[in-house]
């Protein structure tokens, strides 16, 4: 492994590589580099490939849909290691309240500015992930302390109360609970004083993600256990794949369809379902067989992810991606190569330069947290 990752006893590179592995998708979306690659129009398996780096448009599921909820669990799941590690300190549940609390606060803050930043004016939008973030956290935690069966329960009864919702607040024109701009998501953003996203997305999308969250903390609670690693893999897969067959169960029998937009019961355990799956294949391959020689060039990222979030949803939004792509493109259009290309190399060269910024920021031991 990389000298500049610090060693840390009891630290879990696994995780700081699943963290950075979310991070560098997002950045690579950010960057544009999958629309720059769409743009060039190969065709076949290139196009069928690429169409993995889009959500689905509404009942189904695609690679990018498993981003957001991989990105809700290892929240949680850092949650519970944090706490675990201050309890061993004295800090008591109620002492961290006031910092997980405050936590919650900043990434509502920072959610809702990064959609001004985006709209280019002041807009009240509620769906952005951190602050979605900000309310499961507060929720996750808030049940942090109790046994795993408690935590299950708590997520499932989530879960039903957002199917309720859905199935019996009928209001005029949006009566159907399943379909997109009609639903009852959509009409309580109207409520909210919220626009109807063009996307679908909605905000009580963060009440049945809070199960994201909490399964994340059931996670960390397992990974700090005295369980034998390898059968934590076991209970990972096992739960992984029982989350998969309620999830496509829901779906294929035709109870609850699987869409993201809306985060339906079945699109959230389906997802957490490969999540788990995910998760339990890092923690096998680099914590256990320590198959980490180059674990560090994504752990890097994962070290600062809300850092490298925040920059290339603002700065790098707003500037940075237009600023590289003055000194790429001009050079690539002095040698010939065309618009598409040049937009393809503009992105892959902000993609690398933003992961050195992760690199140099962990390199110098400055990390950033809430």
């Amino acid at each position: 492994m990389n000298a500049v990752i610090p060693e840390k006893e009891g630290r879990l590179l696994s995780l700081d590589v699943m963290r950075g592995l979310i991070m560098i998708f997002l950045a690579g979306e950010a960057c544009l580099v999958y629309e720059s690659l769409n743009n060039l129009h190969v065709g076949g398996f290139f196009d069928t490939v690429l169409l993995q780096f889009d959500h689905h448009p509404w009942n189904g599921l695609r690679l990018w849909d498993l981003i957001q909820p991989a990105f809700m669990t290892m929240a949680g799941t850092g949650m519970y290691i944090s706490w675990y590690h201050k309890q061993q300190k004295g800090i008591n549940w109620g002492q961290n309240f006031k910092h997980i609390a405050f936590r919650a606060l900043k990434l509502f803050i920072l959610g809702t500015a990064v959609q001004c930043f985006y709209a280019g004016k002041l807009v009240w939008e509620l769906w952005n992930v951190l602050t979605q973030l900000s309310f499961t956290t507060i929720v996750a935690y808030l049940i942090i302390n109790r046994s795993y069966q408690f935590q299950i329960i708590v997520s499932v009864i989530l879960l039903i109360l957002s199917e309720v919702l859905y199935r019996t607040i009928l209001m005029p024109g949006f009566d159907q609970p399943f379909v997109e701009y009609h639903n009852f998501g959509a009409w309580l953003d109207t409520v909210l004083h919220e626009p109807i996203n063009k996307g679908g997305w909605v905000t009580i999308n963060c009440l049945p993600t809070a199960a994201h969250t909490i399964w994340g903390c059931l996670a960390g609670k397992l990974l700090v256990s005295e369980v034998a690693p390898i059968q934590k893999v076991k209970y990972f897969i096992i739960a992984g794949i029982v989350a998969l067959a309620i999830g496509f169960g829901l779906d294929w029998t035709h109870i609850t369809p699987i869409i993201k937009r809306i985060a339906t019961s079945a699109f959230t355990f389906a997802s957490e379902g490969w999540v788990l799956l995910l998760l339990a294949f890092l923690y096998w391959l680099i914590d256990i067989k320590k198959v980490n020689r180059y674990a560090w060039i994504a752990a890097v990222v994962g070290m600062n992810s809300i850092i490298i979030y925040y920059f290339f949803n603002t700065v790098g939004y707003q500037w940075f991606n237009g600023a590289v792509g003055i000194f790429v493109k001009g050079f690539a259009g002095l040698i010939g190569i065309t618009p598409n290309i040049s937009a393809v190399l503009t992105a892959l060269v902000t993609w690398v330069l933003e992961w050195g910024l992760c690199y140099w920021l962990v390199k110098k031991k400055v990390f950033f947290k809430l």
